[in-house]
């Protein structure tokens, strides 16, 4: 197999740990291994060490042990693993595309409601939707008079933070938010008159949030537990289910994200102990068939998508429920749950995907190119 070289783009806080190897997160071996799979080197570069007159980029690569930074022609396909978030960020990455350059996972970070509103154009995918709606005064009181729980999101946030739950209990209306007054940094306040405080309502209705919902989820010891569902297009081109894993959420809060605190297990740990063998199985395939119509459902809206952590939910009865999708997944859940062959498969999924590429690129006929090969 032909040895080509595929770019990891980073932004520019993971790039600066690649020479000591403090990327977070992000595993460089599991990149190395994965790409050395399939023939491939792997270059780490930032977008604004991108010079698109000249084709080149400045990017680290390992050389002898060691990560050099040097001058190299722009890799023809471009696994995208940084947040552009700005406009002009977005812009540059367009212009790689234009210039035939291979982006997948073009942008991974989608606003909550516009994923919401895709999915819920797909009629088979309505069943798995909680009720979810922009905040405004009139659908915060609508949704409150219609529904004892809630979840109040923000559309552009992550990890965890800026959620606010709202809850009818005994009658009384209380709300569970982030604090830093308190030791455990989340709260539970009741709600005067079963209103939100003035400081809440001008926050949420200022800014785009999402009221939904909330989902009656399954519980591990009491507290509720979702899934981790990794969906990816593989050498074949065809989105597959790479791994699922379980998050249980703190005693504290109500919220499962890892960086919040969750534990992490496998699915048979958290729902194991309740389940039949048949039955688990029978729940598995019905997620994984959830998790690939969600797959195909955004990828046909959003060019370019190839790596993706889904968050579903499970009720007591077995239904189905998508609660987020991330275009970025960290992966180190699968690490973190004893899964070490499925974390290390969720790199190699995305190597292979631009292996494909890399074979699709070289039939496309192009001008030669020039660059400098001046070491930086």
């Amino acid at each position: 197999m032909l040895q080509e070289t595929i770019g990891i783009m980073f932004d520019s806080r993971m790039y600066r740990g690649i020479p000591t190897g403090r990327t977070g997160q992000e595993s460089l071996a599991n990149v190395e291994q994965a790409a050395a799979c399939y023939g491939l080197t792997p270059c780490f570069l930032r977008l604004e060490d991108v010079d698109l007159d000249t084709k080149t980029c400045i990017a680290y690569v390992k050389k002898e042990g060691i990560y050099v930074r040097q001058r190299m022609p722009l890799p023809p396909v471009i696994h995208n693993r940084a947040l552009q978030l700005r406009r002009t960020e977005q812009h540059q990455v367009t212009q790689l595309l234009l210039q035939g350059i291979q982006v997948y996972n073009v942008r991974n970070r989608y606003r909550k409601d516009h994923i919401h509103e895709m999915l819920y154009q797909d009629p088979s995918l309505r069943l798995h939707l909680p009720r979810a709606v922009k905040a405004t005064p009139e659908s915060l009181a609508y949704m409150m008079e219609h529904y004892d729980d809630l979840v109040i999101k923000p559309c552009s946030g992550s990890i965890g933070h800026g959620i606010i739950r709202i809850f009818q209990k005994d009658g009384q209306w209380k709300l569970t938010c982030e604090t830093r007054t308190s030791r455990k940094g989340w709260a539970t306040f009741r709600l005067n008159k079963g209103q939100l405080p003035s400081a809440t309502l001008r926050r949420i209705f200022r800014h785009a949030y999402l009221i939904e919902e909330r989902i009656p989820l399954v519980r591990y010891e009491g507290r509720p537990v979702d899934l981790r569902v990794s969906v990816q297009r593989g050498n074949d081109g065809l989105w597959g289910i790479t791994g699922i894993f379980a998050k249980v959420a703190p005693a504290h809060t109500f919220v499962t994200n890892i960086a919040q605190g969750s534990k992490v297990m496998t699915l048979a740990e958290a729902l194991g102990s309740e389940e039949s063998d048949w039955h688990l199985l029978e729940l598995e395939a019905r997620i994984k068939s959830v998790g690939l119509r969600i797959a195909r459902t955004l990828a046909s809206s959003l060019p370019h998508l190839a790596d993706l952590g889904l968050d579903l939910g499970i009720t007591e009865s077995g239904r189905i429920y998508f609660i987020e999708c991330n275009g970025r997944d960290q992966r180190y859940g699968f690490r973190k749950a004893g899964m070490t062959e499925h974390w290390k498969a969720s790199y190699r999924q995305p190597m292979a995907y631009g292996r494909l590429l890399l074979e699709q690129n070289s039939r496309i006929p192009r001008q030669p190119q020039t660059y400098d090969r001046g070491l930086y």
